[in-house]
């Protein structure tokens, strides 16, 4: 007999290897023949063979009894074995009955399936699977049945409320015999829990995605950087070219990928030798080169990474240079108009302080050649003489005023200011002293709106570049234009000028001369700098012009060539519809010698000024127009006389400026003395906010030094036959 075969145990392709388990083949004796062969000599003897026979028989059967014995001693080692395995294996596995009862389980299964005792019964299976799997877990079975195996992949078994089991299920399907009917299927199943395994895939998921993500976000900040950012590998090839880098190096990045690096930075390649000794460095500004070799600045920064396989990749960062250059020299030209605007200021300041004696002095000496000329006989030759004193000290009261000008802060009193009438007062003026070689041509663009400013510092600023460009020119054949313009909004102007964005009203000079060069263009504005010869310029011209652009919130633009003329361009605000107009000047001339009526009384003047000779020159004025005059150089004394004697004094003209005395403080003593006396303040620097004080201390009128005698005695006359107060 042979042993018993139970391989219909296991599947053919044996995956969990129970096959040597089942222990090698018994050996099994030869078959005798049957029936047997009888001796010759027994042939003859029925009762011999029939002995012989069974002895045969009894020991074959004896052999068979030995078989067998052997083969349940196999069958039992087998089923122990295939228990012990069935039990240890780590794997949850069940045996099915055709009906989906679980005729077998292991531990593993139970402690899969049934991990509580709360748990259901393990009896059956497909109650385990999730309704969502089920028919996959059919078909698993039926073709297992057709097959003798299948598979299942990730499949879902809900164990309970909160516990869910997800794994590949492995089916091999067992054909049990009976001795009658057909055979009983079996399924062996065995779930492989594909938890860990779904675990660390979905997290090997979650990495790449993550790791997209980040090489998504990477892309995007390469992609947007402000910055030239270029990849090299070993070969120093451009690997990555993002869009700033293109739109610095002016290529696209199809065009710059594979390219050498020195192709664009040809210092930078040199430092990648670095990329040995440090991952990141700082070249500094360099010079970068356009894909159309144009060169540029560029501040270089690169960066290196090792790879595991001895490769490395460099990063190479770029900045565009260009804007900051642009911004450190308009900061570099801000500060040196910051620089220059202070010395202006300090000298403007210095001048300022000097105003007040050379007013005086200017004053003395026209008011004393009034007056010898008034005693001169007529055609007498000391007339031409008095006459030429008197152009010297007009000149000298026009620098005054410059420097006036110049060093005033206050603003000036704006109005509305036709640019045709400062052209035409400007070249009426010019042209007494125009050379015949030199033309002087004007233009007025039609409809051109007033400009805001003060008409006299205007004209004051035109006839100083009128004047100049005459200079410039010289002795030569040459032309002067003067125009007038309307000068849209520009936004580049503005910023360059440092006006606020609007339109502006644009007077220009414009002479044919040799024009200035780029070192002096650097200091034409400096007080007091001429290169005019000796005795021939003061230097304040363009200071005062400067100044005055100043204070009317516009600005003076200069462009030059040599050998081409020069033009200034003075840049005015447009006056509103609410800007007050200017009115015209009124004549008034009195004569310098008239009298008082006979038997009219003689009025009473007091003059209060620190300079003797103003002093003296006002009393010679005054009492040849009839009026008794009282001088006083100290302001103390001045008002003891006052406080003294009263009504003794019809008017009270004070300086402004006077040693440890001021004169508004003057004013004040005066009125509370004799609050109906009428006083009026002097000054040869009245400011809008001397004049608010002493308009609002009580002065009467302001006088202006130095001005023609006129204006001093026209003063006196029109405050003395004012109506008296009270």
């Amino acid at each position: 007999m042979s042993r018993p075969d139970l391989s219909y145990l296991l599947r053919k392709d044996d995956p969990l290897g129970l096959h040597h388990l089942m222990g090698p083949e018994p050996e099994v004796a030869p078959a005798r023949p049957w029936p047997p062969e009888v001796p010759e000599y027994l042939a003859d003897e029925p009762l011999a063979a029939l002995v012989t026979e069974l002895r045969n028989y009894q020991h074959e059967l004896e052999i068979q009894n030995k078989v067998l014995d052997y083969s349940q001693a196999v069958a039992e080692s087998a089923s122990e074995r295939f228990e012990a395995l069935f039990a240890s294996i780590p794997l949850p596995l069940l045996v099915l009955d055709e009906h989906d009862m679980v005729i077998q389980a292991n531990a593993m299964a139970h402690n899969a399936f049934q991990p509580t005792e709360d748990d259901r019964i393990l009896v059956s299976f497909m109650p385990l699977v999730s309704e969502d799997h089920a028919d996959r877990v059919c078909e698993a079975f039926l073709a297992a049945r057709e097959r003798g195996g299948s598979e299942v992949h990730e499949v879902v078994f809900s164990v309970n409320a909160d516990v869910h089991l997800c794994g590949d299920l492995h089916i091999a399907c067992i054909e049990i015999p009976q001795k009658k009917g057909p055979p009983i299927a079996q399924f062996l199943c065995a779930v492989v829990d594909q938890g860990p395994l779904l675990a660390e895939r979905r997290t090997l998921q979650q990495r790449n995605t993550q790791l997209f993500a980040s090489e998504r976000r990477l892309e995007s900040v390469i992609n947007s950087s402000l910055d030239a950012i270029l990849c090299v590998d070993n070969a120093q090839r451009i690997t990555v070219f993002n869009p700033t880098a293109a739109a610095l190096f002016t290529c696209a990045a199809e065009d710059a990928l594979g390219s050498p690096l020195e192709r664009f930075l040809p210092d930078a390649a040199n430092a990648l030798e670095l990329a040995a000794l440090t991952t990141q460095a700082v070249l500094g500004e360099m010079e970068g080169r356009t894909a159309s070799g144009k060169q540029l600045a560029v501040e270089v920064s690169v960066a290196f990474e090792q790879h595991a396989g001895g490769e490395t990749t460099t990063t190479v960062f770029a900045r565009d240079l260009s804007s900051r250059k642009k911004a450190e020299a308009h900061r570099s030209e801000l500060e040196a108009q910051l620089r220059e605007s202070h010395k202006m200021q300090a000298v403007g300041t210095m001048a300022g302080g000097i105003a007040h004696d050379f007013n005086n002095i200017v004053g003395a000496i026209l008011g004393n050649v009034e007056l010898a000329r008034a005693d001169c006989p007529e055609n007498s030759s000391l007339l031409e003489s008095l006459q030429e004193i008197e152009k010297a000290g007009r000149r000298a009261r026009d620098l005054v005023r410059q420097i006036l000008t110049f060093s005033r802060n206050e603003p000036p009193r704006l109005c509305a200011v036709q640019a045709a009438e400062v052209i035409r007062d400007t070249e009426r003026l010019l042209r007494v002293t125009l050379p015949p070689a030199i033309a002087l041509h004007s233009h007025i663009a039609p409809q051109l709106p007033a400009l805001l400013a003060d008409a006299t510092q205007v004209e004051q600023a035109l006839f100083n570049l009128t004047t100049n460009a005459v200079h410039a020119i010289g002795d030569a054949r040459g032309m002067v234009q003067v125009t007038a313009t309307l000068a849209p909004a520009d936004q580049r102007l503005s910023d360059r000028l440092g006006l606020p964005l609007a339109s502006y009203v644009a007077l220009s000079v414009q002479d044919t001369g040799p024009g200035i060069d780029a070192a002096t263009l650097q200091r034409i504005f400096e007080p007091f700098f001429t290169t005019k010869p000796v005795g021939q310029g003061t230097g304040l011209g363009l200071a005062v012009v400067h100044g005055v652009m100043r204070t009317h919130g516009g600005a003076v633009d200069v462009t030059s060539t040599p050998g081409e003329g020069s033009r200034f361009t003075l840049y005015f605000p447009i006056a509103g519809g609410s800007a007050p107009v200017l009115a015209p000047p009124v004549e008034r001339r009195p004569s310098l010698a008239a009298a008082p009526a006979d038997g009219a009384p003689r009025r009473h003047v007091m003059y209060v000024d620190d300079d003797q000779a103003l002093v003296f020159l006002v009393q010679r004025l005054l009492r040849r127009r009839g009026y008794e005059v009282s001088g006083f150089t100290d302001p103390r004394e001045a008002v003891d006389a006052l406080e003294a004697a009263p009504r003794q004094y019809d008017l009270v003209v004070t300086d402004y400026n006077m040693p440890g005395f001021c004169g508004v403080d003057l004013v004040r003593a005066a009125l509370a003395t004799r609050p109906d006396l009428p006083v009026a303040l002097a000054s040869g620097y009245v400011t809008a906010e001397i004049e608010a004080e002493a308009l609002a201390a009580g002065a009467r009128a302001l006088i202006h030094k130095p001005n023609d005698v006129e204006e001093l005695c026209t003063t006196v006359d029109q405050l003395m036959n004012q109506p008296r107060l009270g």
